[in-house]
């Protein structure tokens, strides 16, 4: 009787340390695919701040030059209109 006894808790050990060694495996994994997500959202982060740089950039610019030509009347030098000065020169 006690020899059953103790096969039984030997296949219990046994399966208790196998499903451990499962869980541990499952857990690693788990951690790496967690580092490299949030590797990946600090990444996306850079990305949206430099793209919110840029477009903020970009709309400036837009605006100004909007602005320039509508209510200012300006119009964008053509090199016909271009003239060069020299130092010295009446």
């Amino acid at each position: 009787m006690s020899f059953k006894i103790n096969i039984f808790f030997a296949a219990l050990l046994v399966t208790c340390a196998l499903a451990l060694v499962n869980s541990q495996y499952k857990a690693r994994n788990l951690f790496i695919e967690l580092e490299k997500l949030e590797q990946q959202s600090r990444q996306l982060d850079i990305d949206w701040a430099q793209l919110q740089l840029d477009q903020s950039t970009l709309g400036k610019n837009a605006r100004i030059e909007q602005i320039a030509r509508t209510e200012l009347n300006m119009a964008p030098l053509s090199p016909a209109r271009t003239q060069y000065l020299t130092e010295g020169a009446k």
